[in-house]
């Protein structure tokens, strides 16, 4: 037997390990140092995996040796096949006699190498046995007794066939792949790389043999990579989408790809290494990356949109942009508004040397302790800022673009944005936006969002510069038309009070149209009005002044209550359309139906008292009913029937008249004192009866009082609040006379004038007075009708009414030289502080007013008089 067979007949038991070894395979697998040519190859080598088999043919031509590798690949034992002809056994009979002059020659010494089809001979039962094609490499040699023998090397050629397939295939994968494709070993160093993976990073597939990842990627990112790699190694899983980034040679910025692991095995199983499988995500990840911010800045319009303008007041609504865009947009933010804006400007100052000066209204951080001033240190809220000329701010602000400031604040600040707040094109301040070092720097996107969120912010700043303008002009309208000081009033001691809606709450709120006021009228009457002009805003502050106007021209009339709401009605229902007083004018003319649309709805009560009688005539338009207090009694509400507001039209109003005892407590309101969104009118109205508990305390305490109480019953509407106890006046104050139509009674007025005038230490005022008397008295007998009466009320001034039953009215003319008469009422006017008449249920009351001597006024003499009217 041959030498060389034997040794192959026991390396091939089991696997045919030391030809694998001999090849150089252990040393990649980690053997031990040594002589690589005699280390052992372990399961899964090139022959183990293309299946080699062989055997040896003895000089007789027939097998003298089998291996089991042959046994498997022919399905033949040992002990079948030694001894056996091989041409005989496997050979179709048609190829016999080739074969065996192939045999001879080989015999002979001659190498032959060849596919050649082969068939499993016929087992023991007769069935025929498989046929194959085989690729044979028979090499001659000599036993050690000299004679000639082969040895045999087969491969299946059908493994070969599926070996070449797997290589173009993985070759085709592997070198035409579009993604960059690495082998990697069990040392984690490249055994292979294709041409996509080259062309990205430079050289051939070749150049890249035997580097690590750290030859591609930046330090952290290189161990991340490895002790990933070691985990695929041990565990075998596989990896997908695992994100990796890095630079590229001879280009700029960062790359970033997709990378897929997997281990690979040889076709036995054993670890080869694992394979790389990478794509470019770059582009991928921007417009991801894009889509994400348009996103977010989706969202913050969307929010911003939300939250900013919910409040009319300018700092709010800077710090609600603020709300939004920390820390979603940046790290810091500020808001900085013109000075001449925050207080009412129309457009901002222009500074002298070309500086813009504006003042902090807002500011906000996600960093903790950061000083963002924008000039480099820390400015608190409310502080001024002046910006240079030649700074980026001030040119922002006056070429109304952004502009980006580099870092600021000691290095904290990467960059910062500053955007000029424009709304209708004028600038009203400057939104900084500013990201810390780390932070992603600004591009064009945050540019743009930037800008639309500090307009948007610009509008609603604008909209509320405007209301607090319109605001301050409201109150100062509403406040100028309210009584000034305390209201005096004869035979009343009042006390008033008025607090706006923003003042009752503590909020910001519009101005209302509540109102009250106080009228005197001849006679020692007194008109008391309370009124409230239903919406907010400047204009219902208007309106509310347009109606106490009407109602003080009314009321100096000297018409009945349910008279003066019923012309008042006729006024309301034109205010709010366009003409305002003059439409409503003619429209009080003219009866018409009332259209809602162009009216402003208003309630009033109106209430004259007379303090000779005591009497109060109360009517009422939609308002709450009046709380009368008596000495000694419970606070009650008065029944006034409630009408319709002014402005609704069409129905008339009813008149109340109540006699007030000395010391009784009358009080006016408005609903915002009694009503809230918290509490039921009914429970304020009962909460406010309940608090008129002693009104025997000074009527200053009583208003103080009351408004404690209800503090947690004030609502956002204004509150006005009128109240006047009575102090009718004195009998001996009055005096009251009928005369009968006749001309003695004449002289008999200026007798009881003369007389009352003198137990009232008035002897300064006796001429003047009787003069007056006598041409009062003189005009009822010749014009007017019935009996005549005669009173003189003393209070603060002198008063003298003259009644009769007649209904023509004097009438003051300029009398001509060659007139006999028609200079009494010039005479009147003349010598009198104030004149006048007025209807009665009864006819008329011609009245005149003297001021009582206190050693300034210096009187007109009579006579003096009477010769200035010739």
């Amino acid at each position: 037997m041959s030498e060389i067979p034997a040794k192959a007949t026991e390396s091939e038991d089991p696997s045919d390990g030391a030809m694998a070894g001999s090849a150089g395979g252990g040393a990649a697998d980690g053997a031990p140092s040594g002589d690589a040519m005699w280390q052992s190859s372990p399961p899964g080598s090139m022959y183990d995996y293309i299946k080699v088999a062989s055997f040896s043919i003895g000089p007789d031509g027939h097998v003298d040796q089998w291996s089991l590798r042959a046994e498997r690949l022919f399905g033949i034992p040992a002990e079948r096949a030694v001894g056996m002809d091989p041409i005989e056994a496997f050979v179709d009979p048609d190829l016999r006699e080739h074969g065996q002059r192939k045999m001879a020659e080989i015999l002979d010494g001659r190498e032959w190498t060849g596919v050649v089809p082969f068939r499993i001979p016929d087992d023991e039962d007769g069935r025929r046995g498989e046929e194959g094609l085989a690729e044979v490499y028979v090499m001659p040699t000599t036993t050690v007794e000299g004679d000639r023998a082969a040895v045999c090397t087969v491969v299946d050629v059908r493994t070969l066939r599926r070996i070449e397939t797997d290589l173009a295939a993985s070759q085709a994968i592997f070198g035409q792949s579009p993604f960059g494709f690495l082998l990697i070993d069990t040392d984690l160093k490249v055994r292979r790389a294709n041409e996509r993976f080259a062309s990205i990073f430079g050289g051939s597939p070749d150049d890249h043999r035997g580097r690590g990842v750290h030859d591609y990627l930046p330090r952290g990112e290189a161990e991340r990579v490895t002790a990933t790699l070691r985990r695929v190694l041990e565990n075998g899983q596989s990896i997908t989408d695992m994100h990796v980034s890095g630079f590229v040679p001879g280009t700029d910025g960062r790359r970033h790809w997709s990378v897929n692991l997997y281990r690979v095995h040889s076709g036995s199983g054993r670890t080869i290494g694992i394979a790389w499988l990478g794509t470019d995500i770059t582009a991928r990840r921007d417009a991801a990356r894009e889509a994400a911010a348009a996103r977010r800045n989706l969202a913050l319009l969307n929010e911003a949109g939300a939250r900013i303008g919910n409040s009319l007041d300018l700092e709010t609504t800077a710090r609600e942009l603020l709300d939004v865009v920390v820390p979603g947009f940046c790290d810091l933010a500020t808001v900085d508004l013109y000075q001449g804006l925050l207080v009412g400007d129309e457009t901002p100052p222009g500074l002298a040397d070309g500086s813009a000066e504006l003042r902090r209204v807002a500011f906000a951080s996600a960093v903790s302790g950061a000083p963002f001033g924008g000039t480099g240190a820390h400015v608190e809220l409310g502080a001024v800022l002046r910006y240079p000329f030649n700074s980026p701010r001030a040119d922002a602000l006056r070429t109304a673009r952004p502009t980006t400031v580099p870092g600021e604040d000691g290095g904290l600040v990467q960059t910062t944005l500053a955007v000029p707040m424009v709304a209708q094109d004028t600038v009203v301040g400057l939104a900084q936006f500013a990201r810390t070092k780390g932070s992603e720097p600004f591009g064009q996107r945050d540019r743009d969002l930037a800008v639309e969120l500090a307009a948007r912010a610009a509008v609603c700043i604008d909209n509320a510069r405007l209301y607090r303008r319109e605001h301050e002009r409201a109150l100062i309208l509403q406040r100028s038309l309210l009584p000034p000081g305390d209201p005096e009033a004869s035979g009343l001691d009042i006390a008033c009070r008025y607090l706006p809606g923003s003042a009752a709450t503590g909020r910001p709120s519009e101005v209302g149209g509540d109102w009250f006021d106080v009228i005197e009228l001849p006679g020692h009457r007194t008109a008391l009005v309370v009124g409230d002009v239903m919406g907010r805003g400047l204009r219902a502050a208007v309106a509310m002044g347009e109606l106490r106007t009407a109602v003080r021209t009314l009321a100096l009339l000297d018409l009945e209550p349910a008279e003066v709401l019923s012309q008042l009605d006729e006024i309301a229902r034109g205010l709010g359309a366009p003409g305002g007083v003059q439409q409503a004018t003619r429209a009080a003319r003219r009866p018409r139906e009332a259209d809602l649309s162009e009216v402003y709805l208003a309630t009033c009560i109106y209430a004259v008292y007379d303090a000779v009688t005591r009497r109060c005539t109360f009517a009422n338009a939609g308002h709450l009913p009046p709380v009368l207090v008596e000495p000694g009694e419970s606070a009650l509400m008065l029944d006034v029937p409630p009408g319709m507001p002014l402005g609704v039209g069409g129905e008339p109003f009813e008149e109340v008249e109540v006699e007030l005892p000395e010391g009784a407590l009358l009080a006016l309101y408005t609903d915002g004192l009694v009503e809230s969104r918290d509490h039921p009118l009914d429970e304020g109205l009962q909460a406010f009866v309940g608090a008129l508990t002693d009104p025997s305390r000074p009527l200053e305490d009583v208003c103080d009082h009351i408004l404690n109480t209800l503090g947690s019953h004030h609502g956002e509407d204004d509150i006005a609040l009128l109240m006047a106890r009575v102090q009718g006046l004195p009998a001996e104050s009055v005096g009251d006379w009928a005369l009968p139509r006749e001309p003695r009674s004449v002289g008999r007025a200026r007798e009881y004038a003369r007389a009352q005038l003198t137990a009232w230490d008035l002897e300064p005022l006796i001429d003047t007075t009787e003069l007056l008397v006598s041409e009062l008295v003189t005009n009822a007998l010749r014009y007017g009708e019935g009996e005549i009466r005669l009173r003189l009320l003393l209070d603060r001034t002198l008063v003298c009414e003259v009644w009769d039953s007649g209904l023509v009215q004097p009438r003051r003319r300029r009398a001509r030289d060659t007139d006999e008469g028609g200079r009494g009422l010039q005479l009147v006017g003349l010598l009198s502080a104030a004149w006048g008449s007025r209807r009665t249920p009864r006819g008329k009351t011609v009245w005149f007013e003297l001021p009582l001597p206190d050693g300034e006024n210096d009187l007109i003499d009579p006579a003096e008089a009477l010769l200035s009217l010739f």
